[in-house]
């Protein structure tokens, strides 16, 4: 059942504000807010970095998976999801169908500077592809705007504004009736039964 007032999904790359705006975001509207990078994090009981480190990306990706799928029913939340959650396409169209999609994006530049300046970003986000910042944000990126373009209702560049500005568009967008049921009529008619 799609619920946009009730679930607020965030997607997008990196450093986009995603764990910022959806704690603000989930205050404002009284419910509940996952980080789920943080989540997996405390259920495999180490960091991201060390779960990659040890066991690759393909075990975290798994991890993310089973996450994605429990969250399909999961309602009154703001969900912050990682970077690459978008890449799960059969969960996240399940997922898409529930609440309202939100991708952040920002500008490669904004993107690097803000990950070089996040004091947490080397020990919690694990390189994708061994390349140099740019070239890696930059490629990874390419590949991924599609699928985040795809599977989101809406897109919010928070290059140049503050979080409590992208909050608000969003805020915006769930009391715009006409917009939300033209997105209801959009979604395919196979249910979900949660």
């Amino acid at each position: 059942m799609f619920t946009p007032r009730r679930k607020i999904i965030l997607t997008g790359y990196r450093a986009t504000g995603k764990t910022v705006v959806g704690l603000m975001l989930a205050q404002h509207l009284n419910l509940d807010f996952i980080d789920m990078d943080e989540l997996i994090e405390a259920r495999a009981g180490q960091p991201i970095r060390q779960i990659v480190a040890q066991q690759g990306w393909g075990q975290f990706r798994l991890l993310e998976r089973d996450l994605l799928a429990e969250m399909i029913c999961r309602k009154d939340v703001v969900l912050s999801t990682g970077g690459g959650a978008i890449l799960q396409q059969d969960i996240w169209y399940l997922l898409r169908q529930t609440g309202l999609t939100v991708w952040l994006t920002a500008d490669i530049d904004t993107i690097c500077r803000r990950l070089s300046e996040d004091g947490k970003s080397a020990s919690q986000r694990p390189s994708l592809t061994d390349a140099d910042i740019y070239v890696e944000v930059a490629q990874v990126l390419a590949e991924r705007e599609p699928l985040y373009e795809k599977g989101s209702h809406i897109a919010v560049d928070t290059s140049d504004k503050t979080s409590e500005e992208i909050v608000h568009i969003i805020e915006k967008t769930l009391e715009d009736d006409e917009f939300l049921r033209t997105v209801e009529a959009s979604l395919p008619k196979d249910p979900i039964f949660c």
